[in-house]
């Protein structure tokens, strides 16, 4: 048996993350990883190969349509989908190995295999080559991220009907996609595949896009944005089956009542993502989880086992990189005595598509259903000069502050970049900045980020660039 002070289950975003931060404060440390490859969804299937062929495709996509701003020979322009992927392919290696040099050289020890919890001491690890190597430590951490959801009457077959992964990797353009759910995923890969040629539609069960934390307002505003570049949106629609054939696959579904079909040559299954708790052994060794499979922890990640801590798309709140992240460095910290902190309030939430759109904080709707009295500040980015000369004017900036103290309470932001930009509304909720505060602050022109000052002045309805 191998000892450890702290052992982490998972090396994604949240795992790896740990167990540098462990590392730094001097605690003997294991990462336990069942893939041959450190940095989990996030680096290997999901945030960063999606934002490889989100660059490449939106290159060409300015390239096709660039002819009004002088740039000729679109027509002739071609797309080489397996050089889009090798390069896909490129970017996550060159992480990988950037990750696992982070993770070797503090002298954590790697372990790959499926790990299982043996008690609230130490776990077995199901190793490659068939033997199972037994581990114990002080304290244990799961990491264990989360698998894309898979409805009971859809099941994936990588082919006709495929999950996020599959779409990363299709090895053409598919004539006609189909994607359930207007979410991150879905709006993410629809633009992916529709820029390339391919005839996108999107069948959502609610009203807006765009996913939790977008009021009306906002995914209105995307909405448009996309409808313009040829996605199909078919709201309000509830999805109720699936017909195959070898020739065609056909999502069934539900609108006003009335059935109707939507023919594909492949349908994307994009309705979010479940935690990856399955292969723990949690019934076994007692863990609790709730009914949607997340481990129940305090508010210092602690699980109902004395030693055993959860963080990351395992446990509940939204499933991004970013929050696991800020969870496993505060994890670390209170097991090492310190005063570990995330403030869930100001995680912000980000599409990468063109335009991007990004929030945080409270929108308007939840700000008054939380019984505040709001004050909203819009600017409209057709009125912004560098995205007029970038040929980027889709979006708008709101910004929502409390009427009584003017204390900033959230925003949204949808335009080219609103994914850096957000970070300047991060920053001020996190000290509780006001709307006059961000007003009153210097930015560079010309930036799309003035945008932001111009939303936030027009909270008192003093803009300088919008009537």
């Amino acid at each position: 048996m191998s000892s450890f002070e702290l052992i982490v289950i998972g090396a994604g975003p949240g795992g790896y993350v740990a167990a540098i931060k462990a590392a730094q404060l001097g605690f003997k440390t294991a990462l336990v990883e069942k893939d041959p490859y450190l940095g989990g969804t996030c680096l290997n299937i999901g945030c960063i190969p999606s934002k490889a062929l989100l660059h490449s495709t939106e290159v060409y996509h300015a390239a096709a349509h660039g002819a009004s701003q002088g740039i000729t020979g679109g027509d002739k322009l071609s797309v080489d989908v397996a050089a889009m992927l090798k390069n896909k392919q490129s970017v996550t290696e060159r992480l990988r190995s950037g990750v696992n040099a982070l993770v070797t050289k503090r002298g954590i020890t790697i372990i790959q295999g499926t790990a299982t919890l043996a008690d609230n001491k130490s776990i077995k690890v199901a190793k490659p080559d068939g033997t199972v190597e037994t581990l114990d430590a002080k304290h244990i951490i799961i990491a264990s991220g989360s698998v894309p959801v898979e409805l009971p009457f859809m099941k994936f077959d990588g082919k006709q009907v495929v999950s996020s992964t599959d779409a990363l990797n299709f090895g053409s353009v598919p004539a006609r996609l189909v994607i359930v759910g207007a979410g991150a995923i879905g709006l993410e890969l629809g633009s992916v595949w529709s820029r390339l040629g391919s005839k996108v539609t999107i069948v959502e069960m609610l009203p807006t896009i765009g996913g939790p934390g977008f009021d009306q307002d906002s995914s209105k505003v995307a909405e448009r944005a996309f409808k313009k570049q040829g996605l199909d949106f078919e709201l309000q629609t509830k999805v109720t089956g699936v017909r195959q054939d070898k020739k065609e696959v056909v999502l069934l579904a539900e609108k006003n009542g009335k059935p109707v079909e939507f023919p594909a040559d492949k349908i994307l299954v994009a309705v979010g993502r479940r935690a990856n708790t399955s292969t723990l052994g949690a019934v076994e060794a007692g863990l609790k989880l709730d009914d949607r499979g997340r481990v129940i922890v305090d508010d210092h990640f602690h699980a109902n086992l004395p030693g055993v801590y959860a963080i990351g798309d395992a446990i509940a709140g939204p499933m991004l990189a970013h929050k696991a992240e800020e969870e496993a460095i505060a994890c670390v910290e209170m097991i090492a005595g310190k005063a570990g902190h995330v403030n869930y309030d100001v995680i912000p939430g980000v599409v990468y598509t063109e335009p991007e759109l990004a929030n945080v904080g409270l929108s308007e709707t939840d700000a008054k259903a939380k019984g505040y009295e709001v004050k909203i500040g819009k600017f409209n980015i057709m009125a912004n000069g560098r995205a007029i000369a970038s040929n980027a004017t889709d979006g708008a900036v709101k910004i929502v502050a409390d009427a009584k103290t003017d204390r900033l309470l959230g925003a949204q932001i949808i335009c080219h970049n609103a994914s850096e930009m957000i970070s300047t509304i991060v920053a001020h909720l996190e000290y509780g900045g006001s709307a006059e505060d961000i007003a009153r602050s210097c930015f560079a022109h010309p930036t799309i980020g003035e945008s932001i000052k111009e939303a936030a002045m027009a909270v008192d309805k003093m803009s300088i660039h919008s009537l």
